[in-house]
């Protein structure tokens, strides 16, 4: 235990701790739950729902001069429009018009600006006030909490992200099994072949190592240009009668994906190959068994845990690609990841990033427990 206790510790430093941090902030968001406390409190003391009294008009005043002295307004609004769309320009405009001698009452301000007197708008604050909530998680489904009481769907013209989700698991159980497709019948050439030629072919197929995803996948986007190498081939060996479009489609990310994919499925399955003697087959033809028998019945179930290996490694790997897909694949071909990354860097959306990246690890380990339970996870070897 104290030998891998150092390494034990700095997986826990540097993965588990920033992941839990990351999930943490799809059920957690103080911001608003800070920068109105006194509107959080006077809702809680008011009895009635939908649109409140004044008594939560002037709460809602004073909490909003306080953000705007204390530069949180912005944050404020943001936070609500993160919940409500269009609601961030309706709190900032409240705001600007705001005078610490001037009590906010519920008939001017909803006299003002219509927005205040929606019970979506107070449905929406009054979650937004509560530090943990369930929105993000729930929105990251399509879902949202209604007003009526209970769970409903999110307006059609919101809700994407069941759609992005089905394209991600698509696009991902599609390349793993081009990978498995191409990748199996390399593996039994590079286990059945010895000497230099099977080092060059292992070469080669550990070349992609020594590049980073990045350049491969700006390799491709000048291959699959119009004008590209692969067209002018195609047009060469009389495949194709014209130029087709292959760079921002979905076609064009999948060849992408699968030439960085196709070693992580290989190697698990050249690795078991490798252990397998030719005699067992050569056994299995002198008892009667016809080639195709032989290989289905003494081959494969061999093969088999490198098989669901190198799937499996593949198809995970898939689920998180944004790199890729925003450089090689079109707006249509966008994958999960891509949403996450850009919540992250551009709008700053840590909560529904982190909702997001929930809902994927949610689903991946879900995956992996389906897998294990109906192959054995025991009979899985990646080497």
């Amino acid at each position: 235990m104290l030998l891998v206790a150092p390494l034990f510790l700095l997986l826990l430093l540097s993965f588990c701790l920033p992941i839990a941090a990351l999930l943490a902030r799809a059920v957690y968001d103080p911001t608003m739950h800070d920068a109105l406390p006194r509107t959080a409190a006077a809702l809680d003391a008011s009895p009635q729902g939908g649109v409140p009294d004044d008594a939560v008009f002037a709460a809602l005043g004073e909490d909003l001069l306080a953000a705007k002295q204390n530069d949180s307004l912005y944050s404020v609004a943001k936070a609500l429009n993160n919940m409500l769309p269009a609601a961030r320009s309706h709190v900032l405009r409240t705001a600007r018009g705001l005078s610490p001698d001037r009590r906010l009452t519920r008939a001017d301000l909803t006299a003002e600006d219509p927005f205040w007197d929606k019970s979506e708008t107070w449905f929406a604050i009054n979650n937004g006030v509560r530090a943990f909530t369930t929105s993000y998680l729930l929105a990251a489904m399509d879902l949202r909490w209604i007003p009526e009481g209970g769970i409903g769907p999110l307006p059609s013209d919101q809700a994407i992200y069941r759609t992005i989700f089905a394209r991600t698991f698509a696009i991902a159980a599609g390349v793993t099994l081009i990978t498995l497709a191409l990748g199996f019948p390399l593996a039994w050439l590079l286990a059945n072949l010895s000497g230099p030629t099977a080092a060059r072919l292992i070469l080669l197929v550990l070349l992609p190592f020594w590049t980073s995803i990045l350049v491969r996948t700006a390799a491709w986007t000048v291959l699959l240009q119009r004008f590209g190498i692969l067209n002018e081939l195609l047009l060469g060996l009389h495949i194709t009668g014209d130029r087709i479009d292959l760079l921002y489609t979905r076609a064009g990310l999948m060849i992408a994906m699968v030439h960085i994919q196709l070693p992580f499925t290989l190697l698990p399955i050249y690795s078991i190959m490798r252990t397998i003697s030719p005699t067992q087959m050569r056994a299995a033809y002198s008892l009667g068994a016809r080639p195709f028998a032989a290989f289905l019945r003494v081959y494969l179930p061999q093969v088999m845990p490198g098989v669901m290996a190198g799937c499996l490694l593949t198809f995970i790997l898939c689920l998180g690609y944004f790199i890729t897909p925003a450089l090689v694949g079109g707006p249509a071909d966008q994958l999960i990841g891509n949403f996450i990354s850009s919540y992250v860097n551009s709008d700053l959306n840590w909560q529904m990033a982190a909702a997001l990246s929930f809902i994927l690890l949610a689903l991946s380990l879900g995956l992996f427990a389906v897998f294990a339970r109906m192959f054995g996870i025991d009979r899985m070897k990646v080497i």
